[in-house]
């Protein structure tokens, strides 16, 4: 039996995947993707940024994620959106509801929550006093920090060391992206924009 959520969530994610459209080169013809494919990783080909067509209704700026597809949708323009593969929480620890972009770090530091050391310590103790930003942290290149009334969240999207994880559901809760692909949407997401996680 399906429950209301998984129905709702099966409902949005339909309404967001690209539908057949031979004037697609037109309407996304000027949205530059990061390059594809990446060396080394292993993805999916569906994965990769791809241009697709959504409902109407969506706010421009915004992002939506469909966590049981592994899809992040940002919001371009009216009825266009990029799709971008992601990594979500492990069954019980999947983020969802509505958030904010409350901050956007460059490289940012990482230090796990009190949570993550209780549920595995021997992974994350020796981290308790966080670990500086670089190649070797956690959140890669980038992070998107999402708030709900002004407190964080503890979600972040973000970048990671693990990419060949996309399309997968292993992490503590936030929302892992390739690198090449969390900088993109970096680069085009404002802070205050609205996040809703299905």
């Amino acid at each position: 039996m399906i429950d209301r959520r998984t129905l709702f969530a099966s409902a949005l994610a339909a309404s967001c995947v690209a539908r057949p459209d031979p004037a697609a080169a037109l309407w996304g013809e000027e949205i530059a993707l990061p390059p594809a494919p990446i060396a080394g990783l292993t993805i999916a080909p569906e994965l990769y940024p791809t241009v697709v067509r959504v409902k109407r209704s969506y706010e421009p700026g915004s992002i939506h994620v469909i966590s049981s597809q592994h899809f992040l949708y940002y919001i371009v323009r009216p009825r266009v959106a990029i799709r971008y593969g992601v990594a979500v929480g492990k069954a019980e620890l999947v983020y969802r509801g509505a958030a904010l972009v409350g901050r956007k770090v460059e490289w940012p530091s990482w230090k796990p929550t009190p949570e993550m050391i209780e549920r595995d310590p021997a992974a994350y103790e020796k981290y308790a006093d966080g670990m500086p930003g670089g190649p070797k942290n956690p959140l890669g290149a980038r992070a998107i920090y999402l708030y709900h009334d002004g407190i964080d969240t503890a979600i972040r999207i973000h970048g990671t060391t693990q990419p060949n994880s996309i399309g997968r559901s292993v992490s503590n809760g936030c929302l892992r992206m390739v690198n090449e692909h969390v900088i993109d949407l970096y680069d085009r997401v404002e802070l205050g924009a609205p996040v809703t996680v299905y």
